[in-house]
């Protein structure tokens, strides 16, 4: 985009724009560091350390268990083939494959108006509502008697779980700097490393209930997790908190001072802004926010070919079936402490592209060994262990680095909701990647994830040259002098501020 069009679409911004509270205090007040206006210094009476603390103890945590309950009713039906699914609903060939696709048609479909409707509902709201229902689809995934009802509730899981990821992140991101994000967004996507450990604990105790009333272990498995989740959602319609304009646990100073720290950041948030379908449209046409969705495309892939057949994979090692999930809790547990270890470093030095690459090579690592060996039964379960770790924690680094690269409540739900729903395209390819005509060794799904990795790097490689060009482009045009664009003409612009600088 030219200076031209730049000062052209923040002029009409400017407006059409009523400006609100703090972002009128700091209109005027340039993005350069050391010539802005110092939040602190307006905010004396606030203590930032702690109020970051409260704000850490409201938002992530509760997500977290929400993310936590999501992930274990989507992949839970891996747990339940163990336990004699497949044999009960009569599925054949790829049936179970199937089933396992149905999920990410409306996943992938609905990403983008799921983030649109989070703006016209209060997040406490949509994300509970969405929460029960989810809940209610995996009761009813415990009840069913054929593959066409298999089918039915898995379509219907996807469709009311796809508001919730990109939702979660895109709220975490409207309450934290750029430089603060990174632990927050790895301890939340960490959460699916705790469904799997928590899955595979649970559907090991479940799955004794067989026979009770009448029920199949399976179907226990479906029931107890699906009811406990409608449970805990009514309790977190009053617990989820909104943004922070909204939030009523903030004093209207402790509002203020949250949204001029984030605006010194990233400039207006513009919020109240209608987003229009030629807004969303004109977004997605930044190829940055394109590559973005590829990066996450590529570990989709061995991300749910981990999710989905771990179980299965370790079953065909010589383990029963509750042995089988006992484990597969360790190599879980393990990629959570791993996931944090590398998201701390992250924060540290401010720094994501090596942080992305490094937990990609651990995994093409464990993926390799997984290719090549297949009598060591012991090296086999270890390559497991690197597979997950690697994948789980380079995750939430991308996820991260693209969005809050991304500047303004337009720009962070449109591409935040397209990176996650384009990248679960690999969902699809991951589930048809592991069948069970290629039991035990696995080799074309071992050989489709090793491609996909290979693709989600050059992805990386790609988008983090575009961002360091784009660095150097700006640091280049302001040592030329004025952009010809005044300081409230430059906060409303969010990335696209010739002062903005993108994290590497």
């Amino acid at each position: 985009m030219s200076s031209e069009q730049l000062r052209q679409s923040a002029r009409s911004s400017l407006k059409e724009e009523p400006l609100g509270d703090v972002e009128v205090n700091y209109a005027g007040t340039p993005l350069v560091p050391g010539q802005d206006v110092d939040y602190k210094t307006r905010f004396p009476n606030i203590d930032e350390s702690k109020l970051m603390r409260r704000i850490d103890m409201r938002v992530v945590p509760v997500l977290c268990v929400l993310y936590v309950l999501a992930f274990l009713d989507r992949v839970n039906v891996s747990n339940a083939a163990i336990f004699g699914l497949k044999q009960d609903l009569n599925l054949e060939g790829n049936e179970f494959n199937t089933a396992l696709v149905i999920f990410f048609v409306p996943y992938i479909v609905f990403e983008i108006p799921s983030n649109v409707l989070l703006k016209r509902f209060k997040p406490h709201v949509w994300l509970s509502f969405c929460m029960f229902l989810f809940g209610l689809v995996t009761v009813l995934q415990g009840l069913v008697q054929n593959y066409s009802g298999l089918l039915a509730t898995r379509f219907f899981l996807g469709l009311v779980e796809a508001g919730v990821f990109p939702a979660c992140f895109y709220l975490i991101s409207m309450w934290y700097k750029r430089s603060e994000t990174q632990k927050r967004y790895s301890f939340f996507n960490s959460s699916t490393t705790l469904a799997g450990a928590f899955g595979g604990l649970l559907a090991s105790g479940i799955g004794k209930m067989d026979g009770v009333r009448g029920f199949s272990g399976w179907r226990w498995i479906f029931i107890i997790e699906g009811a406990v989740t409608c449970v805990v959602s009514a309790l977190f319609y009053f617990v989820i908190s909104d943004f922070p304009e909204d939030a009523k646990w903030l004093t209207p100073e402790e509002k203020e001072f949250v949204k001029a720290r984030l605006y010194e950041d990233v400039g207006y948030s513009r919020r109240h802004e209608p987003l229009t379908l030629r807004n969303a449209w004109d977004i997605l046409k930044d190829y940055k926010i394109l590559i973005g969705g590829v990066m996450y495309f590529g570990l989709i892939v061995p991300a749910y070919g981990y999710a989905y057949f771990a179980p299965t994979i370790i079953q065909s090692l010589g383990h029963g079936n509750i042995q089988t999930q006992l484990l597969s809790v360790p190599p879980w547990a393990c990629s959570f402490a791993f996931s944090m270890l590398v998201a701390t470093a992250s924060d540290s030095l401010r720094h994501r592209f090596l942080f992305v690459l490094f937990p990609t090579a651990v995994t093409l690592a464990g993926f390799l060994i997984l290719l090549v060996e297949h009598h060591n039964t012991h090296v086999q379960y270890a390559a497991l262990f690197l597979a997950v770790m690697g994948t789980y924690s380079a995750i939430p680094v991308i996820v991260c680095w693209f969005n809050t690269n991304l500047g303004g409540h337009h720009r962070r739900a449109v591409a935040t909701a397209w990176q996650v729903g384009f990248g679960n395209i690999g969902g699809i390819i991951a589930v048809f990647a592991f069948l069970a005509k290629d039991a035990p060794r696995y080799i074309p799904g071992y050989s489709i994830c090793i491609a996909f990795i290979g693709v989600s790097v050059a992805a990386d490689l790609t988008y983090f040259y575009i961002v360091r060009s784009e660095n150097k482009r700006r640091d280049a045009m302001q040592a030329k002098g004025d952009s010809g664009l005044s300081a409230d003409e430059k906060k409303l612009m969010g990335d696209l501020n010739p002062d903005y600088r993108y994290f590497l």
